[in-house]
């Protein structure tokens, strides 16, 4: 094959496969903010109240963090210099997981690249050929991408679904490891994954419960200790926490806390963690000004918190269905695709960002703009955002004038 040739079909493939993307609404296009991660932002040159991000408590420009992070970067440089199992962890990063482990109340905590990756690498890690792993339907890509990669047998059970996930347990008996995944809170619906009843079942059947908190690491619990907290379970061995560190703390990297043995062992096998370079400094000091900051200032979550009920409850008042939410992630049903997206489109129109979904990112028939609530919106912000959805949502049909 000449190399003219290969470049023709490679053009081919990139045109066909965008030519698809586009005639199917799957085309993407980012908003660039021209300014911070902020409650309010700047888009198209123009002032807007952010409700597409995943700031949660505001920490993504918060003074603190940014002053401990310039304190990490003068003192230990602008990179790690190598991957964590050669020469790539300093001090700072097992200071960090030791202070992650502490606010977890687990016996161990590991710091890896990315959320994602850390799906990958402790999902990776720890399941073999003939052992078991039963998912939720509705959890994250990258557990769905994990697993995929697993030699484990898979099974999925119907959204929180504990009469599904009982059969399923008790007609696949297995003598290798057995996994029940999920997510802590779902990052479209804004629900809670119900470990009061699922923990206790896997346990039943001799099964650890692993949970993927990213949405509730920050959000939930006691001072933001997660889900896991949230119902009682974060000192139990058979409970694995995961999650991100880019949400609710505002930077960037994933994180694996549970029995103590768990940390040597995904140093040992997670594939991430030892063929990617240690986070820098400068991400490490951040992260740890985080951790101090929530639990010294209990005003972060009780602002979130208040936001997100006032807001939910006057939307609620206007008509909206949110779909059951239970979290600061708070989706505006508008049924079909083109609905939601002209939704977004009006809604910046008048100031406002959030972001349409539709299918099949969430089923058809679903299609919402997924909103969060942050502890740094101010009430004229709600406000805006508030009279915003009201006239949008009347000029579409979607409530009553």
């Amino acid at each position: 094959m000449t190399p003219s040739l290969r470049a023709t079909r490679l053009q081919d493939r990139l045109s066909s496969e965008l030519q698809r993307l586009h005639s199917s609404g799957l085309y993407i296009s980012p908003r660039v903010l021209e300014a911070p991660q902020r409650a309010r932002t700047r888009i198209l040159g123009r002032e807007v109240v952010n409700l597409a991000s995943n700031n949660y408590l505001g920490f993504a420009d918060h003074p603190y963090l940014k002053e401990r992070a310039a304190a990490y970067l003068h003192q230990w440089g602008v990179g790690a210099g190598a991957v964590r199992t050669i020469a790539g962890t300093l001090k700072i990063h097992e200071d960090f997981e030791a202070q992650l482990a502490e606010f977890k109340h687990t016996g161990s905590a590991l710091v890896l690249q990315s959320g994602f990756t850390t799906n990958q690498g402790v999902l990776g890690a720890l399941l073999q050929d003939g052992d078991l792993v039963i998912s939720d339907e509705l959890n994250h890509a990258s557990i769905i991408d994990a697993l995929r990669l697993s030699k484990a047998t898979k099974r999925v059970f119907k959204h929180k679904d504990m009469t599904e996930l009982r059969r399923l347990l008790e007609e696949n008996p297995t003598d290798g490891l057995k996994l029940v995944v999920t997510d802590g809170v779902f990052s479209m619906d804004g629900d809670l994954a119900p470990l009061d009843q699922m923990v206790p079942l896997a346990r039943e059947f001799g099964a650890v419960t692993y949970v993927d908190d990213a949405h509730g690491s920050g959000v939930l619990g006691e001072q933001g200790r997660g889900t896991v907290h949230h119902f009682g379970f974060q000192h139990a061995h058979d409970v694995i926490q995961v999650g991100t560190l880019s949400k609710a703390w505002g930077v960037i990297g994933g994180y694996a806390a549970g029995h103590p043995d768990l940390r040597d062992l995904l140093i040992n096998k997670a594939r991430p963690f030892l063929f990617s370079t240690g986070h820098p400094p400068a991400v490490v000091g951040a992260l740890s000004a985080a951790l101090e900051l929530v639990q010294r200032d209990p005003s972060f979550m009780q602002r979130l918190w208040d936001n997100t009920r006032s807001f939910k409850a006057e939307l609620t008042t206007l008509g909206f269905d949110l779909f059951g939410s239970q979290t600061p992630i708070t989706p505006v049903i508008f049924g079909e695709a083109p609905a939601a997206f002209e939704a977004s489109r009006l809604l910046l129109e008048r100031g406002i960002f959030a972001v349409g979904l539709g299918f099949p990112t969430v089923p058809k028939g679903l299609a919402r703009i997924r909103n969060i609530v942050t502890a740094e919106h101010t009430k004229g912000d709600l406000d805006a955002a508030l009279s915003a959805y009201a006239a949008v949502g009347r000029e579409l049909g979607v409530i009553g004038g």
